[in-house]
């Protein structure tokens, strides 16, 4: 049946086409852009086997051929935007690099909003994943621990980078869903809260108001979130 193999398999261990039939009119790589155009412009839910095959211009049954699954999909979408990945020569300061690192992963994601979404060590793999793991462990040689604690920060470091990135898609997307303004919408819940905070029944909440009322900095906090896992890994700290 279509979309299902009997045994696992590795789509990068896959030849480009399998079975018979005429030149492959397709290569991984335009179906993954086909897909990757299609998310991008309307979200992953629109990601089928349907509409990329459209995309494409082929038959939906055509395309299992070059791509038996629909999570072998998500696979490929995931190594192209991974090619956007800029590989420097590392500077020799593993903390520098690997903030540099989570900043070009955010930006990648803000331009391809659907990554967090299928971020799965399992897509940690491929061609250019592997290329970029190379990149991040060249990034920490001058970090003093073992391979498997690398591997660790590296985890952290996109981990903060994911839900970070997820968690201000997510508020993003809420305010466009709105059908009044995100001023009026802030303006009615900050005064309920403040009622909520003067009564007098949570005054722990209170005290924080009073210390610190102003808008939250969140690039300052990004930056503090990726500083406490780099701390943790930081003999000198």
């Amino acid at each position: 049946m279509a979309g299902h193999a009997d045994v696992p398999e590795v789509i990068w261990a896959r030849p480009e086409r399998t079975g018979r039939g005429p030149r492959p009119a397709f290569t991984r790589a335009d179906i993954a852009d086909a897909a990757v155009r299609i998310a991008d412009a309307q979200g992953l839910g629109a990601v089928t086997m349907r509409h990329v095959a459209a995309e494409l211009g082929c038959g939906t049954m055509s395309l299992y051929n070059y791509v038996p699954r629909k999570e072998d999909l998500y696979e490929l979408m995931v190594d192209a935007v991974g090619a956007e990945h800029e590989l420097w020569e590392p500077a020799g300061d593993w903390r520098a690099d690997m903030l540099r690192v989570a900043r070009q992963t955010r930006a990648l994601m803000y331009r391809h909003p659907w990554v967090p979404a299928l971020m799965s060590p399992v897509y940690g793999f491929s061609p250019h994943a592997l290329r970029y793991l190379e990149h991040c462990l060249a990034c920490l040689d001058s970090f003093d621990g073992t391979y498997g604690t690398k591997f660790e920060l590296i985890a952290m470091v996109n981990g903060v980078v994911t839900t970070y990135v997820g968690n201000e898609l997510a508020t993003a997307e809420r305010v466009r869903a709105l059908p009044w303004s995100e001023e009026q919408e802030n303006a009615v819940r900050g005064a309920y809260l403040g009622s909520q905070v003067a009564s007098g029944a949570y005054p722990r909440m209170a005290a924080a108001f009073m210390e610190d009322a102003g808008p939250i900095d969140l690039e300052a906090v990004f930056r503090r979130a990726l500083d406490r896992v780099l701390d943790g890994f930081d003999p000198s700290r």
